[in-house]
């Protein structure tokens, strides 16, 4: 039985799908949120680090995020593949995943001239993309009479990561404390966690039944996704996403840059404004899936995604001489001005948040068909904006930091014109 069989006719599901479902849905949550950990702590705090520490000029930082987004877009792909042709593999990918993370974390830790990093961060992209398809295809298998929500969770998973983060790896290496990490030393440590985290996602995956595989072969894999592409709300969908992508590539590679070398924040204290901004898109995120379902998914993303394109192009132009100085138990910690810190707290609430219903308006574009594959081609269209942060650098090497948020901000608002143009299905719940 396929996973669009799997429920009947009489909206009565087999004891087979039923049977570890919750237990899936936990174990996946749990991996995507390690995953986000990962992934928000380097690049909010520990890339920036790099940074400071080498005295790289924010072309050559551009292209070292770059990197990492080129390989991840590219393996995205090949994890749709693999997530329809061995659906009752999915542990083994998440573990896979997982490790391949740490390992490449490692690499970047002792890599000894930027070259090597440059290579490591190549390698960076790879492991967290094998996560997505094959995570969020189990969950849709499993769920078939709770696709959305199921859906939803992981993607809570990811913005609790997001969240933590920042905050954990800004205190590893912040300075002020009595135990300190260069930024060296916290990617070497990372490795273990990694290891063991992989390892007992595996172990809790391990027993629970899945439905049949979706694709028998590469052939039959291409033969639905250029099927996918030839739909004209596909096409716009993955454009619009690398636009998107784009804009927010430039401003997070930026934005903790610009807190550090243009207002003098810490790195304990950049983790702590950047965790804020994912803690609103956590509660935002299922209020954005709520009404998306009731109005539709366009008449979401379309003001939603001109709101966020407008909020970092005022970024640029919020005072950036007003950071606020306290002294706390003979500490002066610096942190943001208050018109900063209120526009990227709005700015929070869609960063993340957005993603979700993206995927969610290509499922409904694909009819429930090939969804690793469209997964994929979601999380793969940030392949075309993957030299964002390259491009940006460039920008910020003729000007300041802060031309970032607008040249990301405009990328951001053109995704919007274009969906505002493209139809899309209405599907009716509830």
């Amino acid at each position: 039985m396929t996973q669009a069989g799997a429920q009947t006719s009489t909206g009565i599901l087999s004891e087979e799908i039923k049977r570890g479902r919750n237990r899936l849905a936990i174990t996946v949550v749990l991996g995507h949120a390690i995953k986000h950990i990962y992934n928000s702590g380097l690049r909010s705090v520990l890339l920036t680090a790099i940074k400071d520490d080498t005295g790289l000029t924010a072309t050559q930082y551009g292209l070292l995020s770059t990197s990492g987004q080129v390989t991840s877009g590219a393996t995205t792909m090949v994890a749709g593949y693999l997530g329809d042709r061995f659906a009752n593999r999915s542990g083994v990918m998440l573990l896979i995943s997982l490790s391949m993370m740490g390992i490449s974390y490692f690499l970047l830790g002792v890599a000894p001239n930027y070259l090597l990093m440059l290579a490591a961060m190549l390698l960076v992209g790879i492991g967290p993309s094998l996560y997505h398809s094959p995570a969020i295809a189990s969950l849709s298998r499993k769920f078939p009479d709770k696709r959305s929500f199921a859906i939803s969770w992981h993607g809570t998973g990811g913005s609790v990561g997001e969240f933590v983060g920042p905050i954990l790896t800004g205190a590893l290496i912040n300075g002020t404390y009595l135990v300190a990490f260069t930024w060296s030393e916290a990617l070497q440590i990372s490795t273990g966690p990694a290891l063991v985290f992989g390892l007992l996602i595996y172990l809790m995956m391990r027993g629970i039944p899945t439905a049949s595989v979706e694709t028998e072969s590469l052939r039959d894999y291409f033969s639905k996704l250029f099927s996918l592409l030839r739909r004209r709300g596909m096409q716009m969908l993955v454009l619009t996403t690398a636009l998107r992508s784009m804009g927010q590539g430039a401003m997070m590679a930026f934005l903790p840059v610009y807190l550090r070398e243009d207002q003098d924040i810490s790195f304990v204290v950049i983790g702590l404004f950047l965790s804020s901004i994912q803690f609103v898109g956590i509660l935002a995120q299922p209020a954005m899936g709520y009404l998306a379902d009731k109005l539709g998914h366009k008449a979401v993303l379309v003001p939603c995604t001109a709101a966020l394109g407008l909020l970092m192009i005022a970024l640029k132009f919020s005072p950036t001489d007003a950071p606020l100085v306290f002294d706390i138990v003979l500490i002066e910690i610096t942190v943001p001005g208050i018109q900063f810190g209120i526009i990227a707290l709005a700015m929070g609430a869609f960063l993340y948040a957005l993603h979700a219903i993206y995927i969610a308006a290509a499922m409904d574009v694909a009819q429930g068909e090939a969804q690793s594959t469209v997964v994929s081609l979601i999380y793969g269209a940030s392949l075309l904006g993957a030299f964002s942060p390259f491009i940006a650098g460039v920008i910020v090497d003729f000007g300041s930091n802060s031309d970032a948020f607008v040249y990301g901000g405009a990328a951001v608002i053109g995704a919007s014109a274009l969906l505002g143009l493209t139809r899309l299905p209405r599907v009716h719940r509830g």
